[in-house]
């Protein structure tokens, strides 16, 4: 009898051990149903969502820093024609991106709009010097000219050169090169980021996911179009995926992530490189693809780019884009800091550039689950154009076309603190506890079976020798 409630015992406990197994193993697609479900629902931009409120109105400071490419040699450039030579100077940061959106309106197609305003407040404490520092730049009135004015009329712009006492070069503070000065030349306020405060961005359209979670954030129209009208072509034209604050949860690191800036007037796509830990979250870094400022010779889709095959040798330059066009005309040049990935030219015209993929790259890190960006850093450069002239004579001695590095900016972002413990809290603490539970119980299950079996076994085999002795 002892023998028969010892076995039933091993069958009942293997038999058990067998139930919490299964139990364990249906807790996977249940718990991944729960997490999945529950994502969805969160990341949905509508009012009550974990989403809308960040996306409303960051939770993360974002900063843009500048750093002026200072000319040291401004006169030898004008006297022989010698080869600029620049030294780094900053950075000046500020505070941006602190208004929350505005003019939020739902669409019966499940969009939302809202117009974004833009303002910067200068941080002293993240700054090498005050707003008053001076630094010798580029004439932007007089690089605009060159590039606008017909050489016809180069006579009229040497004359208007002469008697506003102007040059190539101007010395200038940090604040009026951003933000803006009176120009003796065209008697109007000129400055790179001019005008900026107190103007708005947008109107934006984004789908808010609650039909099709695959397109939360994904930009419907920009300025009420669904497409530019910059560069005359359909491919180039496009708007592609979000504004990169967010994208679809469920991130496939296969996949190269799309998103359209406003800051360089195109869409471009990032790819994932690495997974990292930020603040014990889990991120994947995701930068740009390198051949994303590529020659059309090297990458054809950027053929419709390229708009000036002079100032490009026939498009075969790389690492440099003329957003003119977008640019109310002006002859505005971007491209990553130092001339990153750009063409070897354009580094060899201006001594004193060091690109680094480390210092001026840009990347975005994405919390694969939500889709959320939790930090970024967004490096763009700014630039104009120069060439040779036979009458103006500031420009006498230069031999070639320059493309001329004026500033190059950081605009940067990552979660506080705050943000991070909610995020693991509310979000990864759930996952974490479902991958526990369904472990153990499958883990304990399968060990209490195993177990359970082999003792069975053992009793089994005991019993049947002992009946022969």
């Amino acid at each position: 009898m002892g023998c028969c409630d010892r076995r039933c015992g091993l069958i009942a406990g293997a038999a058990f051990g067998a139930v919490v197994a299964i139990l364990g193993g249906v807790l996977i697609p249940l718990g991944n149903s729960i997490i999945k479900g529950t994502v969805e629902k969160e990341v949905v931009i509508e009012p009550g969502t974990t989403a809308y409120d960040n996306w409303v109105a960051t939770g993360a400071l974002v900063y843009r820093q500048f750093w002026f490419l200072d000319v040291q040699n401004a006169q030898e450039v004008l006297q022989t024609g010698a080869t600029p030579v620049v030294v780094e100077k900053g950075p000046y940061t500020y505070k941006t991106r602190y208004f929350a959106k505005e003019n939020i309106t739902f669409n019966p197609n499940q969009t939302a709009s809202f117009l974004l305003p833009m303002g910067a407040i200068f941080e002293p404490s993240m700054s090498v010097g005050p707003e008053e520092d001076k630094v010798t730049s580029l004439n932007l009135a007089v690089a605009a000219a060159y590039s606008l004015v017909p050489k016809v009329l180069h006579g009229v712009l040497e004359n208007l050169i002469k008697t506003t006492n102007s040059s190539l070069f101007q010395y200038r503070t940090v604040n009026e090169l951003l933000w803006g000065y009176t120009d003796p030349i065209l008697k109007g306020k000129l400055g790179l980021f001019v005008p900026y405060n107190g103007t708005y961005d947008g109107v934006f359209n984004v789908y808010t996911g609650k039909d099709d979670i695959s397109k939360v954030g994904i930009i419907d129209r920009w300025r009420g179009e669904r497409s530019l009208r910059f560069w005359d072509d359909k491919y180039c034209d496009m708007i592609n995926g979000t504004d990169a604050s967010s994208f679809s949860p469920f991130v496939d690191k296969k996949k190269p992530l799309y998103f359209f800036s406003s800051d360089i007037c195109r869409s471009v796509s990032a790819s994932f490189v690495d997974s990292i830990d930020l603040k014990g979250i889990e991120v994947y870094r995701f930068t740009l693809q390198e051949n994303t400022m590529a020659s059309p010779t090297v990458n054809p889709d950027n053929q419709c780019f390229c708009r000036d095959p002079k100032t490009t040798n026939n498009c075969s330059l790389a690492g440099v884009l003329d957003i003119s066009s977008c640019q109310q005309g002006r002859p505005i040049y971007i491209s990553l800091p130092h001339f990153l990935y750009g063409s070897p030219s354009l580094q060899n015209a201006v001594k004193g550039l060091s690109p680094s993929k480390e210092h001026h790259d840009t990347f975005l890190d994405v919390e694969p689950t939500t889709g959320f960006t939790l930090r970024f850093a967004k490096r763009i450069q700014v630039n104009m154009m120069y060439g040779p002239s036979d009458v103006i004579t500031v420009l006498k001695k230069v031999k070639d076309y320059t493309i001329f590095p004026l500033v190059w900016m950081n605009e940067t972002a990552s979660l506080d603190d705050e943000t991070a413990a909610m995020i693991k809290e509310e979000l990864l603490s759930r996952i974490e506890m479902f991958d526990i539970i369904w472990k153990a119980l499958l883990g304990s299950g399968v060990a209490i079976f195993l177990l359970c079996s082999i003792s069975y076994c053992m009793v089994r085999s005991n019993d049947n020798r002992s009946k022969f002795v």
